[in-house]
């Protein structure tokens, strides 16, 4: 996530090596906008950790043999012949990307400048990962791989990061729970995670959320019986103040990985974000708050597909988000077939991924 997470598939990976004797001597360095937060990795021996776009940062990627992320480079980082990069990617898109995007309100760029951005992605990567035909056809439509004969750079091996989805154990989510202060919570946990606003963005910070949910009347109706747990985009940059809400709302925006916080939610609230993609993978309700939907789809993006196939009701006030919140929960809400779902989304997120795909760009058995 441009240096600002420890998480996704590039962790996956590395937690893979770590693992493996084989890796045991590897060089591996990490780059982080806040490095020292993460110099716990360096109790690794051969693991550095290095500040995002700093001198360190560019002698690790002119060194480095392999290349590995899941958004797209800076334009100055220019691999040589010898090396190599996996473009990981973090979602299953239901929005358009790249070349697909045909209007945009986006606040920082424009159709072309956003085409600029993925045709001088497109040119430097090795590989792209993939979960499903679905998400490799419109990969390459989005990257314009066929420009630079690249289609068959995509490799549909499925999300590293999705591995943990399928293999995660009872004592993880105990874990977690516990470093969220939420050991002793006997409530019903909905993980709230909506996308960002191509239009919504602050000259000085970037890209904000202008949060429309009522909390106050969510809380009076579910408090008693649930918890939320906010998640905001990682491109998000402005802070949310819950202290009107404590007990009922944990922010977790700043926590670095997504996938704990699948595993301990019982539900999950979202919009437009590829988030319920992998959440399918837990056979878990899903509900889709779409206030917007109208202008989202018609004037900042686009979609891939008609919301008609989304695994779960859509909703657009409060008191719809509640009454789909009680009926889901109880076991009277609608039946959605996540089976087909994932079938079709997530047929190669079985949990091994990470040894497909160290396989097929390492060459090990």
């Amino acid at each position: 996530f441009m240096g600002k997470k420890y998480a996704c598939s590039p962790k996956a990976l590395y937690q893979a090596m770590l693992q493996d004797p084989y890796y045991a001597s590897w060089k591996k360095v990490w780059a982080f906008r806040n490095p020292e937060e993460y110099r716990f990795l360096e109790q690794d021996e051969n693991t550095r950790v290095v500040e995002y776009r700093k001198k360190e940062y560019y002698q690790a990627y002119a060194q480095a043999a392999y290349w590995i992320t899941n958004s797209r480079l800076p334009r100055e980082v220019v691999p040589k012949k010898n090396q190599e990069y996996i473009q990981c990617w973090h979602g299953t898109p239901l929005k358009k990307l790249g070349f697909d995007i045909l209007t945009s309100t986006n606040a920082m760029n424009s159709v072309t400048e956003i085409r600029s951005k993925y045709r001088n992605d497109a040119k430097r990567l090795t590989y792209l990962l993939s979960p499903c035909k679905f998400v490799t056809e419109k990969f390459i439509t989005a990257w314009n791989l066929e420009e630079f004969d690249k289609s068959n750079a995509v490799l549909e091996i499925g999300y590293p990061r999705n591995d943990y989805l399928v293999n995660y154990k009872n004592e993880d989510i105990a874990k977690i729970k516990k470093s969220l202060g939420l050991e002793d919570c006997n409530k019903k946990i909905i993980l709230y995670a909506p996308t960002w606003r191509d239009n919504q963005h602050d000259a000085k910070t970037g890209y904000t959320y202008d949060n429309p949910v009522d909390f106050d009347y969510l809380k009076e109706q579910l408090g008693d019986e649930y918890i939320i747990i906010f998640r905001a985009h990682y491109l998000v940059a402005n802070q949310f103040d819950f202290d009107a809400y404590k007990g009922f709302i944990y922010n977790a925006s700043a926590y670095d990985d997504i996938n704990d916080l699948y595993v301990i939610s019982d539900l999950l609230i979202t919009d437009y974000s590829s988030v319920f993609f992998d959440y399918a993978i837990l056979n878990r309700p899903m509900l889709f708050y779409m206030y917007d939907m109208e202008e989202y789809r018609d004037e900042m993006r686009g979609f891939y597909f008609g919301t008609d196939k989304l695994p779960g009701p859509i909703l657009k006030t409060e008191s719809e988000l509640v009454e789909s919140i009680n009926a889901v929960m109880s076991g009277n809400g609608s039946n959605y077939d996540y089976k087909a779902f994932n079938n079709e989304y997530n047929p190669m997120n079985d949990g091994r991924a990470t040894e497909r795909l160290v396989k097929k760009i390492f060459g090990k058995n």
